[in-house]
């Protein structure tokens, strides 16, 4: 089980070093220093101990799906036939690796999973479910939403005082 970054770690000059870089990581640590009123000594030092307490999961470029020919996305929700820990870890794992999962979530309610996928087009999603679900026997059913309008995407985690 992955243990969440305490947040009594966090200061102000923390939270505004988030701000920052949740916009553009590619930002420099003297422009970061400008902007929150620290040295860049400082700035890279607050970076670098928010990466080891893995404050900071990633560094990334966000890629436009449609620029790269993966012109549809699709959400679904996946329930699955049995709950046992090893299916569940079996189906985590074979989600991690498959690169047309962008993102998944384990879930309460109606279905166990949430899936976010991107597709070259419904020819290649139809693949990728007779690959993914059809032949794996524990999956009771899917049901997929097609995106029909990306209004708003993003990781960006909103940065409060407490």
């Amino acid at each position: 089980m992955t243990k969440s970054a305490p947040t009594s770690n966090i200061d102000s000059f923390d939270r505004k070093i988030l701000e920052i870089i949740q916009v553009s990581n590619r930002t420099t640590s003297d422009q970061i220093a400008e902007q929150v009123g620290l040295s860049p000594a400082a700035v890279q030092r607050r970076m670098k101990r928010m990466r080891e307490q893995n404050i900071i999961k990633a560094d990334i470029a966000v890629i436009n799906p449609k620029a790269v020919g993966r012109g549809v996305t699709l959400l679904v929700q996946v329930t699955l036939e049995r709950e046992r820990a090893d299916l569940l870890d079996a189906f985590k794992k074979e989600m991690k690796v498959n690169p047309a999962v962008q993102q998944c979530y384990y879930v309460t309610g109606s279905a166990d999973f949430i899936l976010v996928i991107t597709a070259v087009d419904m020819e290649d999603y139809e693949a990728f479910t007779r690959e993914v679900f059809f032949d794996n026997h524990n999956i009771r059913n899917f049901h997929t939403n097609v995106v029909m309008d990306s209004v708003k995407t993003g990781l960006s985690v909103p940065m409060f005082e407490e």
